[in-house]
């Protein structure tokens, strides 16, 4: 599913009405009789209930008089609040406002005068709110008289239902100034808005509901961005089959290439990790004196000794030993536990250029780049790299808060300057690729936030590859399933208690849920 910002989507809202000839009013009528419906789920039978609906003068507030007047038809009682002066009200929404004074109903001015205390009464006997306050347009800081309202209706214990987007919350960037509404549900209209899928934004979301309000599909397709919500669809569109005359091979060979003295566990939850995730095969090589250990962990994963250095990390001459293990191996994934020796560095950045299988670097290979990520294209294999936002500040010189502070901006332009897919770990998983997608994951959650986390990614992005996922897809969908795996695991467990090897063992599970 596409995501958008407020200026593209306000671009595919005039295509559609200029180019394909869909009045707007058709829209904001589609629009409110979708809220209609989220109201209906949260409420239950609607008759003798008591909605407040908060609008602007903008087309917002127009799409808040449609949801009061469809309410008002199934027997609730409505109380329109206006936040503005009722003669800014035009276009569209002028003519809702006709249709709701035709009506004979009663509007609530409170732009002028003590307002606050208007609210506050009504408050009392309401059992849902409505904010069609501000749409995609708004930027910045709400007014203060409204900014103290806002703080109000959050404070009410009332469920809220934002109108495309919480009022305060910038649509194309998620930022939030001041006060914002936080809302019980948000019904998002045509397509996701980029503000309510990152955060801080997706915080004030609730739960998100996308409407489809007649905007032609060709249009999208033809029109939108390259940047994409992650959705269960999308991955098990990409997942492929499992043929019922399939073997081992069929599968992948993947080759994971980890773990230092004290660190044996992020080699052995790689290895795991790619197995549960539909890999054929998984060796898993380490450094010899630690191969014994590794060997007593693992079951179903095989491994192997690689040169030692004789202090639990791997040596230089292991290079050769690794492209000889790759002769007859899919994918290749190297970093979890790798440690920060020189000489593990070293060899890292030898074996980048010698590489003809694809690979996923993650951890301690990215740290061996610091400094110096422009040795990724001399890679001729494809690579996904799959750094947190500290890894990626020493690959890329940007400060951590640089990054963070525009997370798509800073994945799309290492995409393309090393030409390699770019997973940025973090809430709300950025994948990117050098031909211009962009993905954005909506899975995980805090608890994931532990020791080995990122290595079950790593061994579970690797399977993907190694059945024939092309780069982007492998990491976009390894970011769902590995989200999705914890999610599923911190239902059961907590968020608090929440180990990696939890996640290895629901990933099964967060697979067969996809269908």
């Amino acid at each position: 599913m596409r995501v958008v910002t407020a200026e593209e989507m306000k671009a595919l809202d005039r295509a559609a009405i200029e180019e394909y000839g869909i009045p707007g009013l058709v829209l904001m009528e589609n629009a409110g009789r979708h809220v209609v419906e989220i109201i209906r789920q949260e409420l239950g039978d609607v008759r003798d209930k008591v909605v407040t609906v908060f609008i602007g003068k903008g087309n917002n507030g127009g799409d808040g008089l449609v949801i009061a007047r469809h309410l008002l038809n199934m027997g609730a009682e409505i109380k329109l609040l206006v936040l503005a002066n009722v003669e800014e009200i035009t276009g569209d929404a002028a003519v809702n406002l006709e249709i709701w004074r035709k009506l004979g109903q009663k509007i609530y001015s409170i732009h002028h005068g003590d307002g606050i205390n208007i609210v506050r009464l009504i408050l009392m006997n309401t059992d849902l709110i409505v904010d069609a306050i501000y749409g995609t347009g708004f930027r910045g800081k709400v007014p203060e008289k409204v900014g103290r309202i806002i703080e109000v209706l959050n404070s009410s214990g009332k469920p809220i239902v934002a109108v495309d987007i919480p009022s305060g919350l910038e649509a194309s960037n998620g930022k939030v100034e001041g006060p914002c509404i936080q809302a019980t549900h948000t019904v998002t209209f045509g397509l996701p808005k980029l503000g309510l899928i990152l955060e801080p934004g997706a915080g004030y979301a609730g739960q998100l509901h996308i409407a489809d309000i007649s905007i032609p599909a060709v249009l999208v397709e033809k029109e939108g961005p390259l940047r994409y919500l992650i959705t269960p669809e999308l991955v098990r569109e990409w997942l492929p089959a499992r043929p019922s005359g399939a073997h081992k091979g069929t599968f992948g060979r993947v080759l994971i290439v980890a773990g230092s003295r004290g660190m044996t566990g992020a080699a052995c939850l790689a290895g795991e990790a790619a197995l549960r995730a539909g890999a054929g095969l998984v060796t898993v090589a380490v450094p010899e004196t630690l191969h014994d250990i590794v060997e007593m962990k693992l079951t179903e994963v095989m491994t192997t000794p690689l040169p030692d250095n004789g202090k639990g990390c791997l040596s230089k001459e292991a290079k050769q030993a690794i492209l000889s293990l790759l002769e007859d191996k899919d994918v290749l994934a190297i970093g979890p536990g790798l440690s920060n020796d020189p000489e593990v560095a070293a060899l890292v950045r030898e074996l980048l250029s010698s590489l003809r299988v694809p690979c996923v670097l993650d951890a301690d290979a990215l740290n061996a780049l610091a400094g110096a990520g422009e040795l990724l294209r001399k890679v001729q294999a494809p690579v996904i790299i799959t750094p947190h936002p500290g890894e990626m500040a020493r690959l890329t010189g940007v400060s951590i808060r640089e990054i963070q502070e525009d997370r798509l901006l800073t994945t799309s332009r290492a995409a393309l300057n090393w030409n390699v897919v770019v997973l940025l770990k973090g809430a709300r998983t950025v994948v990117a690729d050098p031909g211009g997608a962009i993905y954005i994951n909506p899975t995980g959650n805090p608890g994931m936030a532990t020791a080995g986390s990122g290595d079950i990614l790593t061994g579970c992005i690797a399977a993907l590859l190694g059945q024939g996922l092309d780069p982007s897809r492998a990491a976009a969908a390894g970011a769902y399933l590995h989200g999705l795996a914890g999610d599923l695991a911190a239902r059961e467990k907590g968020m608090m208690g929440l180990v990696a090897g939890d996640l290895v063992l629901t990933l099964p599970e967060a697979i067969r849920d996809l269908g």
